[in-house]
């Protein structure tokens, strides 16, 4: 079998669009800021507390409609129910009851009173307020956690421009990840903070692999403009990024169409996750190196000491 492999003489100019990728950049984090305040994030039971009963009918596929009138008789207050995998599946929300654990037990053996001779009982889990509380303050330690050991280890690894480059790709990964989570309502749940915080590792991991090529070609290069050798750098990178997106992208989908309900805000996330790490190590990380001048004596009029662009 003969084996496909990507070009690797490319020479695209990708530092001629940065300043449009900083302003697109820009609104996007803004927008996600305010829809963060404004419109808020769909949490799911880890952060906002209350059950979630998950069941399977027994005879044929499930009637939401049915299922959300019996279920308002019980009077429960605000519930979420959603068909998910088979049209058996049915994941039951229901929000946090008043009085303690005992209403919660209450409201469960109430629904098992009503469908217990239609459906198997599946996954009953109930997650308290103190418990959900401690859950999001220990999300958002391992958020800030996270991107403090970045900057931390790119200070010592590189020069203070790849660190500050490197913190402000992974925010603005995180920001407009957050963003998204806004705009589509999806639930946002511990296994979103994990998805945040394997985004956080991959958007680094990019980053870091443009950020040593870039440093090995200042070596290299001594005179080359900074945008030319950005753009060499990526170019050499380039076929190495788009294998392992892609690759990374088919499992992903994979696993958002037929992993299923419990991990699908994870799944969906990732998916994200890879494209805009992709887009901001390319457009954002590499940029930040100009802007905060790297090579400070640049200038246009060394542009022909340089090495041509797609160069090894």
């Amino acid at each position: 079998m003969r084996l496909v492999s990507l070009p690797t003489d490319t020479k695209f100019r990708f530092m001629k669009f940065w300043k449009l990728g900083f302003v697109l950049s820009s609104a996007l984090s803004v927008a996600s800021v305010i829809l963060f305040f404004v419109v808020g994030l769909n949490y799911g039971i880890d952060f906002e507390g209350g059950t979630l009963v998950e069941i399977q009918t027994k005879d044929g596929p499930a009637n939401i409609g049915e299922l959300r009138q019996e279920i308002g008789q019980l009077n429960l207050g605000d519930v979420q129910i959603q068909e998910f995998g088979s049209p058996n599946d049915v994941l039951i929300r229901v929000v946090r009851q008043p009085g303690g654990e005992q209403e919660q037990q209450r409201a469960i053996q109430l629904m098992r009173d009503m469908f217990q001779d239609r459906v198997e009982f599946r996954r009953v889990e109930v997650v308290g307020p103190v418990v959900s509380s401690e859950l999001a303050q220990a999300g958002l330690i391992a958020v800030v956690s996270a991107l403090l050991a970045i900057m931390i280890y790119i200070w010592f690894r590189f020069e203070w421009h790849f660190a500050v480059g490197a913190v402000v790709t992974t925010v603005h990964d995180v920001l407009i990840t957050i963003g998204m989570f806004a705009v589509v309502g999806l639930e946002f749940n511990l296994t979103s903070i994990a998805a945040v915080l394997t985004i956080v590792g991959y958007s680094l991991n990019d980053t870091v692999v443009v950020y040593d090529r870039v440093r090995e070609n200042l070596r290299r290069y001594k005179k080359m403009p900074m945008a030319e050798l950005i753009d060499l750098s990526i170019n050499q990178m380039i076929s190495r990024t788009i294998m392992t997106s892609v690759t990374t992208l088919i499992a992903l989908i994979a696993l958002f169409i037929f992993g299923g309900e419990v991990i699908r805000s994870f799944t969906f996330a990732m998916i994200w996750g890879i494209l805009i790490g992709t887009y901001s190590s390319i457009f954002i990380a590499a940029p930040m190196l100009i802007m905060f001048k790297l090579r400070p004596d640049d200038s246009a009029d060394d542009a022909e000491e340089a090495a041509p662009a797609g160069a090894s």
